[in-house]
């Protein structure tokens, strides 16, 4: 029993070191692959040391003092918001507050030519609290039904939408991997956007892979519409003071809506829906949280499919309503 556990502990911390080293060590490629598999392959000599009562004496401790040192090491890694930012997640968003009116600073709007070459525009806008009027769910898929990114945008009187997406903060350099999401290798970061950049970007200019956006309205109140609202607000200001890191299962774009918005989705139960992001719309219709207008699930799903619709515009100031025509 002592021995089958020992061996289930080397083999976990065996693959959480040599993943957490190859992600982590980026002096350059040779080191990174040289320690991580330096570390993979003492984890498997401390595996085949188990059949020597000899040998298990002399590596399993050693191999527990080096797992000790490594989790020393990685929990000592702490996030940062001054590294040299990929343009697209360069400036943090933030607000400031007077009353009912609210100014968030630093709205992404971008002018794209493709999904690499865009102008980078950054603006200030100053909204009153009390003239939210709902959320708009937007759903993205690229990779079949079971995985989406989601994202929120909240729409104001006058036809006014204000997108919030979750996103990793990457370096110059980075490209995302899901794996490399589970070891502190991105940071938090939020993007506040206008829907001609966040929504237009996946629609009009993603195609490798071509990503498909739905666009689903909410069935929650005004006031819960702000609540969630300001629910944002105060994690965006907050990741402004004391960064986090991105985490594929624990802190992404699914994961942190729901801590966000239990008043507005009041008492819906967790479900496993909500880590395959990609049924998350169906998970809210079945629970009535979407507006519904009483058709089945893939009649509304279909009419909240908005590629052709947007293709169909110039990413102008008309966007926002013509996507949901």
């Amino acid at each position: 029993m002592v021995k089958a556990l020992i061996t289930v502990l080397i083999l976990l911390f065996g693959i959480w070191g040599t993943l957490a080293l190859y992600f982590q060590v980026s002096a350059n490629p040779f080191t990174q692959v040289a320690l991580s598999s330096l570390f993979a392959l003492f984890s498997l000599l401390s595996l085949l040391s188990l059949f020597s009562s000899f040998w298990q004496r002399k590596v399993v401790p050693f191999f527990g003092v080096i797992v000790l040192s490594l989790l020393v090491w990685y929990t000592n890694i702490t996030p940062s918001n001054t590294r040299e930012w990929q343009k697209n997640v360069a400036l943090l968003p933030y607000a400031t507050q007077n009353k009912n009116l609210l100014t968030m600073h630093n709205i992404r709007n971008f002018t794209y030519k493709s999904e690499e070459d865009y102008k980078a525009d950054y603006y200030d806008k100053t909204f009153d609290l009390e003239k939210i009027v709902g959320v708009d769910l937007v759903s993205v898929y690229w990779m079949g039904p079971s995985i989406a990114h989601i994202f929120l945008s909240f729409s104001f009187v006058g036809d006014e939408y204000l997108a919030i997406s979750i996103e990793t903060r990457m370096e110059e350099g980075e490209s995302y991997s899901t794996l490399a999401g589970f070891f502190r290798k991105y940071e938090l970061y939020y993007v506040v956007a206008n829907e001609r950049d966040v929504i237009g970007l996946r629609t009009n200019y993603r195609n490798n892979p071509v990503e498909d956006v739905y666009l689903y309205k909410t069935s929650g109140t005004k006031q819960e519409a702000k609540a969630l609202f300001i629910a944002y607000v105060e994690r965006i200001n907050a990741l402004k003071k004391a960064p986090e890191f991105y985490n594929s299962l624990l802190t992404n774009c699914t994961t942190d809506i729901w801590k966000s918005t239990h008043s507005y989705l009041k008492d819906l139960p967790f479900s496993w829906k909500i880590i395959a992001s990609g049924y998350v719309p169906e998970y809210l219709y079945e629970n009535k949280r979407l507006s519904t207008k009483g058709v089945s699930f893939l009649e509304l799903q279909k009419k909240a499919y908005v590629n052709e619709r947007a293709k169909k515009v110039l990413l102008d100031e008309d966007f926002s309503k013509a996507i949901r025509e």
